[in-house]
């Protein structure tokens, strides 16, 4: 896929740049909790604003059903202003034409929630007019909300010259490198609590990837269907079928599924009960798998060491609560190492992914890690991307 970036738009000062950035950050009452998605929009924003282009940022804030004073975007406007390191201003829908004609070259301003109106999710001829009214060039930089077809997303990059932002650009760039033309042996480490969460995942990955390492709740799904006995553990034994057919199918693709043969069990789901480390043969019927064990993570680890580039959805275990978070840290340490060793190209995604690897301290050792939730994991399970597919030459 080949789109335009910054690097194409030359001499924009005095052009009003329309920018659709990821400002739904989480709050902690007015606090801006977790400013990650700030920070990812800084060097689109201060780039434009420093070639002397007018700013205009466009997001959304939470689900509301029209104009709700509670979730306004100016109350994101400083923070990013902190994070930015410079003056951003506010433009609210009632002043919006007069508002955006008073900025001068190098100005940003956040322009009021898109959906506040009704027909921002519908992706409405009329709301993308309305926004395209504002601007003379549009930028898309939220991959994260680049699977909704919206009038932000997507509709405006119809009506204005469109651009990837450099958010957006470092994220398709790794994406490719990851699934769409890696450097093989490719391996994908899927987890998670359900396999019916990521059923189209796991069944894109093993026609695309050589090692499939399944972890967390799922995997003790697929031993069940295999015929283990899993005893209190998370299990949907209704998708046994479905199980066998995606260990059928990677048989046929030659992709080698990685269970896990020996897991860490508790009867009681809590910090730091009473565990054993078993064989997966040998789980109580009042016991319950909460993580993978020591030997198939050094196992799963000998077989990093072999590919080339890897993809990571999910945990190994109940990572939020020790000790069942080991096999999780172990695997992303061992992934970051042979990262930083220029062994492997290390791509991950998901907010439990994220919490996961930043839990295990090496988040920034990895070769990409994207902020993205719903947007990442359609891309894993090969769906197109609305916002992605408008931005194509």
């Amino acid at each position: 896929m080949t789109f335009k970036t910054l690097d194409d738009l030359g001499d924009i000062r005095g052009k009003r740049v329309l920018v659709r950035e990821d400002l739904n950050v989480p709050m902690d009452g007015t606090k801006v909790s977790d400013d990650t998605r700030l920070r990812a929009a800084a060097p689109t924003l201060s780039e434009l604003a420093d070639k002397g282009a007018i700013v205009l940022v466009l997001a959304h804030f939470g689900r509301p059903k029209g104009p709700t004073p509670e979730l306004s975007l100016a109350q994101i406007v400083q923070p990013l202003a902190d994070v930015l390191g410079r003056e951003v201003r506010y433009v609210d829908w009632e002043g919006d034409k007069e508002a955006v004609a008073a900025l001068q070259p190098g100005d940003i301003a956040v322009l009021e929630n898109t959906r506040f109106f009704g027909g921002e999710e519908k992706n409405d001829p009329a709301v993308v007019q309305r926004f395209a009214a504002l601007g003379d060039i549009y930028v898309n930089d939220a991959f994260s909300a680049a699977h909704r077809a919206h009038a932000s997303t997507e509709g405006l990059a119809h009506v204005l010259p469109a651009y990837a932002g450099r958010s957006m650009e470092a994220e398709l760039v790794a994406l490719d490198k990851a699934l769409g033309n890696p450097e093989h042996p490719v391996a994908a480490v899927v987890g998670g609590a359900k396999v019916s969460t990521k059923l189209d995942v796991l069944k894109e990955m093993v026609s695309k990837v050589d090692h499939l390492i399944i972890g967390g709740g799922m995997a003790n799904t697929f031993l069940a269907a295999r015929g283990v006995n899993v005893g209190k553990s998370l299990c949907e034994h209704d998708l046994t079928p479905t199980a066998l057919e995606i260990l059928d199918a990677a048989d046929k693709a030659n992709c080698i599924v990685h269970l896990p043969y020996d897991v860490v069990v508790a009867t009681e789901f809590r910090a730091n009960p009473p565990v054993r480390t078993v064989n997966v043969h040998e789980v109580a019927a009042d016991e319950m798998i909460l993580d993978v064990g020591p030997a198939a993570v050094e196992a799963l680890g000998d077989a990093l060491k072999v590919c080339k580039t890897l993809v990571w959805n999910g945990p190994m275990g109940a990572f939020e609560i020790e000790p069942f978070d080991a096999a999780t840290v172990a695997l992303a340490k061992t992934a970051a190492a042979l990262t930083t060793a220029g062994q492997l190209v290390s791509v991950a995604g998901g907010g439990d992914t994220v919490a996961a690897l930043n839990h295990a301290g090496v988040a920034g050792e990895f070769s990409f890690v994207s902020t993205a939730g719903g947007a990442f994991l359609e891309w894993m399970e090969g769906k197109e991307l609305p916002g992605v597919k408008a931005l194509e030459r």
